[in-house]
């Protein structure tokens, strides 16, 4: 059951855009013209995107020549998220953006994870009978720490984005009012420290190219474009490289 799909329900402007998703180990590139996935690829096996996207992409760009559709934008996941997952997508929507003179557009990481859960891939029977329930992607950052955020089903945010340790006070205050729906990569690690009655586990979300479209089709139609030469991706921590084990 869609819990709140009319969210999605809005007129496209006639557009052809590639999406492009590195921001966990799954690599997934799709496009969708005129609101509609007409082309998707995904690997599950990774991380391999050094591998993996260029091949995906290069198979996206010859698919949309062959049928004769011109690129308008390249969509891409900005974060959080892994940071060479992150760079290497985002530099490669930069290098198509320059060679095809299409428009980059940025879309969240977590608010792109909580689009199969609106959307009811996702979602637990007797979940529209819980009230007004709470959204909460979250993306592993190691040990008991997470990125996060909370939505509502409008998803309209309720809770900024940030790098949370998790105890069973972090998201208390939300707990106790909501049903809170826990999803992504870092929510399973979290459960039994969170140990609410209000809280609940969605399994196996991902952020996937595909449900990209509907956030980037808005954000094309409104002009939420970003400076193909200046955008940078939302990492949230810095980046701390580590020698291999075997060096150490």
């Amino acid at each position: 059951m869609r819990i709140f799909a009319h969210y999605f329900r809005i007129k496209w402007i006639m557009s052809c855009l590639l999406h492009i998703e590195t921001s966990t180990n799954v690599c997934s590139v799709a496009v969708s013209h005129d609101g509609t996935i007409i082309y998707e690829k995904e690997d599950f096996s990774g991380p391999n995107h050094a591998e993996k996207l260029g091949i995906f992409v290069d198979e996206a760009l010859s698919f949309i020549d062959n049928s004769l559709i011109s690129l308008d934008g390249v969509a891409v996941s900005s974060g959080p998220g892994s940071y060479t997952g992150l760079r290497i997508g985002v530099s490669m929507a930069k290098g198509i953006c320059y060679g095809r003179d299409a428009k980059l557009i940025s879309v969240p990481t977590l608010e792109l994870l909580c689009v199969p859960v609106l959307l009811g891939e996702k979602v637990p029977e007797g979940v529209e009978d819980l009230g007004e329930p709470l959204l909460c992607p979250m993306l592993d950052a190691r040990r008991m720490e997470v990125y996060a955020g909370l939505w509502n089903r409008a998803l309209k945010p309720v809770r900024e984005v940030g790098a949370d340790i998790v105890t069973a006070e972090t998201y208390r205050e939300f707990l106790d009012k909501h049903p809170v729906y826990f999803f992504g990569n870092g929510a399973a690690k979290c459960m039994e420290t969170i140990n609410h009655p209000n809280a609940h586990l969605i399994p196996d979300v991902n952020p996937i190219a595909r449900f990209m479209m509907p956030l980037a089709e808005r954000r094309f139609n409104d002009g939420m474009t970003e400076d193909v030469a200046y955008f940078t991706p939302s990492y949230l921590k810095d980046y701390v490289a580590k020698l291999p084990k075997k060096l150490l």
